[in-house]
């Protein structure tokens, strides 16, 4: 697998979530597997690039490169400026979101509002593959099937983006109206597979060894990109590497193996965040660790009534510890019900 002059290591890739794909998610799912993780959406409004918020998302250091950051926004000029800046701060990939379907972002026409007005939305493609060229960085490109069910255009745009000089493809198999409701579906991605002869992502309700396998063969993707089913189970990468190159279930980790993840995970976090701010963007993933374990759900109300990182992981090692002496097993595959999705659909959602 490769993306312009970078080879990566597999064909799994961590999807961009905003609130979610931070620099410590990012380097914790590449240990564990992943072969390529992209940043979280950075915005192009110079404005904001000075924001704390920004100024995290935008942060990579001691990450594993290749560095691949998304940029987001409505104005070719600015994509091309914004794409620029993060080169300049150790971007080696530029990604460009299309694919994003949060209210807030597609008020604005960005993200997959784009997919409803093509020649904008190539003007922008065009502008940041002008930039990037220059400086020999590849630029990628998410996105939708289309704005709705009656607005499927992703093969008219990825034949027009891969003419302009993308270098590698990624399709959600869901519409902007969608947005992560009901099931993803494949037959748009293998049509724009068959179509372009850059590499093609398919990303959408991949969540376990089976269904990995099934949506490659479906679609003829040459990668495939997870998201939500790697939110407290990052380790999916290693079992969707090991499946896809044997055929063979892995067994599940140890609970203590998950333990020591969580909690190096949680200092990682700590120190990118400070004190207060760690303490409370910690619970989703926290919470996503445990949901399937027993007294999970009421460890997570326990959880949200700590109020120091040390408090937090205390916690979170004496809840371990009592599930390593119970000898309790984790699951083998997600065990994610309805409910669950539609809260983290939420929270991606609002955070995005």
């Amino acid at each position: 697998m490769q993306i312009g002059p970078y080879v990566l290591p597999n064909r799994l890739f961590v999807a961009p979530m905003a609130g979610v794909t931070d620099r410590p998610f990012r380097q914790l799912c590449r240990r564990l597997g992943a072969g390529h993780a992209v940043s979280e959406m950075i915005t192009s409004r110079r404005e904001l690039w000075h924001t704390l918020k920004t100024s995290r998302r935008a942060n990579h250091e001691g990450e594993p490169g290749p560095i691949a950051v998304q940029i987001a926004g409505t104005e070719p000029a600015m994509m091309a400026e914004a794409a620029a800046y993060n080169i300049d701060r150790g971007a080696q990939i530029i990604d460009i979101n299309m694919g994003c379907p949060a209210k807030k972002v597609c008020n604005t026409w960005a993200g997959s509002a784009l997919m409803r007005n093509e020649p904008l939305a190539l003007a922008i493609v065009e502008a940041v593959v002008a930039a990037c060229a220059p400086r020999n960085v590849p630029v990628t490109l998410k996105m939708r099937t289309g704005w709705c069910d009656t607005e499927r255009n992703a093969l008219v745009l990825a034949r027009a983006a891969e003419a302009a000089g993308i270098t590698l493809l990624t399709v959600h198999g869901r519409t902007r109206e969608q947005g992560y409701k009901g099931a993803a579906e494949y037959e748009t991605i293998a049509a724009v597979k068959a179509a372009l002869r850059i590499p093609v992502v398919a990303n959408g309700d991949i969540d376990s060894p089976a269904k990995a396998a099934a949506v490659l063969a479906t679609t003829g993707a040459d990668a495939l990109m997870i998201g939500r089913a790697a939110q407290g189970r990052p380790w999916i990468f290693r079992e969707l590497q090991h499946y896809l190159a044997t055929g063979e279930l892995l067994p599940p980790p140890a609970v203590l193996e998950v333990r020591a993840w969580l909690v190096a995970h949680l200092h990682e976090h700590y120190a990118l965040y400070g004190e207060d701010a760690g303490v409370r963007s910690a619970r989703k993933h926290i919470g996503w660790a445990v949901r399937a374990l027993p007294g999970g759900e009421a460890f997570r109300a326990e959880m949200n009534l700590l109020s120091t990182t040390n408090a937090q992981v205390a916690a979170v090692g004496r809840f371990f510890d009592q599930l390593a002496e119970q000898h309790v097993l984790l699951p083998l595959a997600p065990a994610a019900d309805a409910h669950t999705h539609a809260a983290n659909d939420e929270l991606l959602l609002a955070s995005a």
